[in-house]
C-alpha cells in the first residue's frame, strides 16, 4: 500500500473491543486509529462543546437579573391593570384604545373590558374620538373634555 505521506503508514490488524479483530492503521509507533475510537473520541467532543454551550447560556442568563431594563423579567410580577395602567403613564397620561392593544399584544375585548373596569374605579377616563377611545389617567384629560365650572376650578 503506497500513500503520499512524508512518514510510512503500516496497515496492520489490531484488535479492538469488538470480537475477533479489525483493521486499523498504525501512523506512529505505538499508535492505533480504530474506526470506534474515532467516534467516541467524536462524541465526547459534541458533549463537551454542548456543555460548554449550555454553561456560556446559563451565565449569560444570571448575569441579567437584577437589571431594570429587561421588561420581560419586571412583566411576570405586574398585573394587567398595573400593566396598562403603566403603559399610559409612559405616554404623557393619555393613549388611544387601538394603541394600547397594539402594545400589549392583547385581544381588543380584553383590553376593552380591562379598560372598562379601570374606568368604573375611577383609575381612567375614556373620551370617546370619533371612532376611537382616548384612554386618559386621572388630571390628563384634555381641558376641553371637562365641564366649564370644572376647567375653571383647576
Amino acid at each position: 500500500m503506497i500513500h503520499a505521506l512524508s512518514e510510512p503508514v503500516i496497515t496492520a490488524l489490531v484488535p479492538s473491543t469488538s470480537e475477533g479483530a479489525t483493521l486499523g492503521v498504525v501512523s506512529a509507533p505505538g499508535l492505533v486509529w480504530d474506526p470506534h475510537l474515532a467516534a467516541v473520541a467524536g462524541l465526547v467532543a459534541l458533549m463537551m462543546l454542548g456543555g460548554a454551550l449550555v454553561v456560556r447560556n446559563q451565565l449569560a442568563a444570571t448575569s441579567g437579573l437584577g437589571t431594570e431594563s429587561d421588561p420581560q423579567r419586571n412583566d411576570e410580577f405586574v398585573t394587567d391593570r398595573e400593566r396598562v395602567c403603566e403603559l399610559i403613564r409612559e405616554n404623557g397620561g393619555r393613549m388611544k384604545q387601538s394603541r394600547i392593544v397594539e402594545s400589549v399584544d392583547w385581544s381588543k375585548a380584553k383590553v376593552s373590558r380591562l379598560l372598562a373596569e379601570l374606568e368604573d374605579e375611577e383609575e381612567v377616563t375614556k373620551l370617546r374620538l370619533g371612532r376611537e377611545n382616548l384612554v386618559c389617567l386621572p388630571g390628563h384629560e384634555p381641558t376641553a373634555s371637562k365641564s366649564p365650572e370644572r376647567a375653571r376650578n383647576e
